[in-house]
């Protein structure tokens, strides 16, 4: 269960950093609650996970599921550049966070 809940928050993650980029500073309402919920949340699912998992695998499963989350948001929303190298090096991130989870 923990893993389950570890995966959500990184997912939530992403929701917060692309809502950030959407709040422009803050002055916009509504992503800048969506930026809170979804942060706090985020943030009580790492907490949660916590309690079983070790420190130093279940944070780089966080920020590497919200990396690479935050970085195909940007390419595919905001028309972010999406080439081959940047392709290769999210593989390797996502690589590493399951060679993580394996070891585990």
């Amino acid at each position: 269960m923990a893993w389950i809940v570890l995966v959500l928050s990184g997912i939530l993650e992403t929701v917060w950093a692309s809502a950030l980029s959407r709040s422009e500073g803050f002055s916009r309402p509504l992503p800048s609650v969506v930026f809170g919920v979804a942060l706090v949340a985020s943030m009580v699912g790492l907490a949660w996970s916590l309690r079983t998992l070790p420190v130093g695998t279940a944070y780089v499963v966080w920020v590497g599921i919200g990396a690479v989350g935050t970085a195909l948001y940007g390419m595919v929303v905001l028309g972010e550049p999406a080439t081959l190298v940047r392709f290769v090096c999210l593989a390797a991130i996502v690589g590493g966070v399951v060679g993580l989870k394996l070891v585990s």
